[in-house]
Formats: structure tokens, C-alpha cells, sequence
């Protein structure tokens, strides 16, 4: 509630013309739930309040709106302009919904926001705690449930009885390392940054580059580079293209300094559309891009994954270029079945699974033998062909 009343104050008190607050949730099937009737509750002794229980926009006297949204379609947010935002829960919500939408959104109006939510490790909600103890004009607060007396001693003790020893740390003692329930790969990058895997990983133009490819179709498309040295597996950078054709993404790749070896893609890139009779495998080629269609075998779902885990302890990722691979690969997670108390067999469907699913198609095709690099450096007129 602190949120939603700093929220409302920030906006009413705007003196520019029409000011917009705005309250995001991860998605918008929840901020209804989460936060609508707060919103409503504070408000409501506001002489003239009007609310639009279908749009969740809240309308004051002189002009100010609030409105509640969802960042599972952050790209449709584009363009908005915002005074205040309050962005609930951003451990769970793409990166670039904040850079990409909704900082250039409150420049103008020179807006502010605040963050909030329950850590899940060290990924985007992470960088902006640390951020907001190093940045000017930036503050952060911690409120431990031991420390905040909203429950009582015993309260708490049969909270920590009765749950796992992580989900209590990261749910009422705000642990920035406990493990994310269902991570499938968290522990992994974890160890990863721990053994200084995780590091400046700059491009060896004595190696060739091997891509794999997530190819969306109504999302976003993730590419992975990868180049290896003996039995290292290095990721050395990441491209994420959203609204972007598919010739302009093999133009964007062609331009890059690498010298490739194989591009990897799953099979259906093979499939043909209805209204042009070519597949995606077709245009690449025409634009001087092959796909190796055969390298990446069909393979379930969970097995890719038991693919990635035994992959990622021989990969070195590069920090920079990669930190949203990272942080999507630390988050990517199972789904639960509420009713039933239990994980369901298929990984969630969030931001994270175009990430994870470019990793794992690399995955897959180096567990079947069908990687193909040069050993020679590539300005040499022979290639000694190796195929791991």
C-alpha cells in the first residue's frame, strides 16, 4: 500500500499538464488482483474520483490518471509517456521493460519510480539495489519481516518451521542468495560466477563462431554466439531482436566481425508459410545465410534441459554482453501447480524461455556430435573440419 499511496501522491502533486502514474505487475492477469482495489481504497475519499474497472484507470479531478498494467507485453508500452512508476515484483519482469519502455518514458516529464517486490537472486531487481546505493538521487530500504513487526514471534517461527529453508529466506528475510524455487540452471550459473566464469570473454578472431537460434514468430528471436577452445564452450555474445524482420536480423548478424563456422536453428525453420511458400530456412539462405537444418535433433523438452545442465559446467560466459542470457538462465523455472502442491512438468513461459531455449538448441546439437568448427584460424586456405 506504501507504493500505491506514493504513487497517487507523486501524481496529483505533478504540475505538469495531465500527469500519468503507473503501477506494472508482472502480468496483467495479476495487477488487478494485486493492486486495483488498493488504488480504488486510497482514492476513493477524493471528491470526483471516476474508475474504469476494464481499463484499471483511475481518473482524478484537474486531469491526473493512474493506470494498472502488465509487463508480459512490455513491447505494446512503447511510446507512453509516465510521471511515476511503481514497478511490483521486477525480479520476475524482462530487463528492458525498465530500459527499454519505461526510463525514456519518465525523461521527458523528468518522472520518477520506485522498484519493489522479493528478491530472486542476483538478476535485474538485483543490479537496481545495488544501483540505488551508488547512484545520486537513487535510495533504497530493506524491511525484513524480524525487523518491521508486522508478525509476531511466533508467527514467524512456524513460518520457518512449515516452509523450505530457502523460500523463507528469500520470502520473509529478503535474501538476495536464496535459491529461486524451480530454477532449473540457477544453482549451476551460481557456481559458474563463483569459479570466475562469469567474466570478460572477448571475441578470438582466431576462432569461428557458431550461432543458435530461438526464431520467435509473434516475440522475440535470441541468437547466441558461441566460439570454442578446446573443451571450453564460450558464449560470447547475444543478440535479442523484437519487431524486427527476418531479413534485418541476418543483415545484423552478417555485419558483425565474426567469421562463422554453422548456424543453428531448431527444425521447424524448415516449415513453409501459407501466404508466401517459403520457409525461414529458405529466405536465409537467399540472403547468403545457411542453416544447418539437421544438427539440432528433435528432443523433448526435459532432455535439452539435462542437455544445458551438463553443458553449462564447461562454458564461460561473457558478463557484459550476455548479462540478460544470465540473468534468463539463473530465472528460467518450472511451472507450479498450486492446486496440486507440486512442479509440472514444462518450464514457465516468461521472458526468459527465448533465452533458455537458444542455450538449449546449442545444447542439443553438441550432445548429438553435430558442433562443426575449424581447428585452423580462419585465414587459412585448409580447414582441419572438426564435428564435436
Amino acid at each position: 500500500m506504501l507504493a500505491i499511496a506514493e504513487l497517487i501522491k507523486a501524481t496529483t502533486s505533478c504540475r505538469l499538464p495531465n500527469p500519468r502514474g503507473h503501477y506494472i505487475a508482472p502480468y496483467y492477469s495479476q495487477v488487478k488482483r494485486i493492486a486495483w482495489q488498493y488504488v480504488k481504497d486510497i482514492s476513493h475519499p477524493i471528491p470526483g474520483m471516476k474508475y474504469n474497472d476494464s481499463e484499471l484507470r483511475a481518473q482524478f479531478p484537474g486531469g491526473a490518471e493512474i493506470q494498472l498494467l502488465g509487463g508480459d507485453n512490455y513491447h505494446s508500452l512503447r511510446g507512453i509517456y509516465s510521471d511515476f512508476a511503481v514497478l511490483d515484483e521486477y525480479a520476475n519482469m524482462h530487463p528492458a521493460l525498465w530500459g527499454e519502455v519505461f526510463r525514456p518514458a519518465l525523461s521527458d516529464r523528468k518522472g520518477g519510480g520506485i522498484f519493489i517486490g522479493t528478491p530472486q537472486g542476483h538478476n535485474a531487481f538485483y543490479d537496481k539495489w545495488v544501483q540505488a546505493g551508488e547512484l545520486e538521487g537513487w535510495s533504497r530500504a530493506m524491511y525484513k519481516v524480524n525487523e518491521t513487526g508486522a508478525l509476531d514471534a511466533e508467527e514467524i517461527q512456524a513460518a520457518a518451521r512449515e516452509m523450505a529453508r530457502e523460500e523463507f529466506e528469500q520470502e520473509y528475510l529478503c535474501s538476495w542468495t536464496a535459491a529461486i524455487k524451480g530454477a532449473y540452471y540457477g544453482q549451476l550459473i551460481n557456481q559458474l560466477e563463483a569459479n570466475g566464469r562469469i567474466t570478460q570473454v572477448p571475441h578470438d578472431p582466431g576462432l569461428q563462431v557458431i550461432t543458435s537460434w530461438d526464431l520467435g514468430i509473434r516475440d522475440q528471436t535470441v541468437v547466441c554466439f558461441w566460439q570454442i577452445a578446446g573443451a571450453e564452450h564460450r558464449l560470447i555474445d547475444v543478440e535479442r531482436f523484437v519487431g524486427v524482420g527476418f531479413p534485418d536480423m541476418i543483415a545484423k548478424i552478417k555485419t558483425k566481425p565474426y567469421i562463422y563456422s554453422q548456424h543453428l536453428a531448431p527444425h521447424d525453420i524448415q516449415v513453409r508459410e501459407l501466404g508466401t511458400g517459403s520457409s525461414r530456412f529458405d529466405i536465409a539462405a537467399g540472403l547468403g545465410l545457411v542453416f544447418d537444418s539437421t544438427a539440432v535433433p528433435r528432443l523433448g523438452v526435459q532432455d535439452g534441459i539435462q542437455a544445458v545442465r551438463l553443458l553449462l559446467p564447461k562454458m564461460v560466459i561473457d558478463r557484459e554482453r550476455c548479462h540478460e542470457m544470465i540473468e534468463a538462465l539463473r530465472q528460467y523455472r518450472t511451472e507450479y501447480d498450486d492446486k496440486r502442491q507440486v512442479f509440472k512438468d514444462n518450464p514457465l513461459h516468461d521472458w526468459t524461455s527465448d533465452y533458455a531455449d537458444a542455450v538449449r538448441y546449442y545444447a542439443i546439437a553438441h550432445k548429438a556430435q553435430q558442433i562443426s568448427f575449424s581447428l585452423d584460424r580462419p585465414d587459412t586456405t585448409e580447414y582441419d573440419r572438426t564435428v564435436i
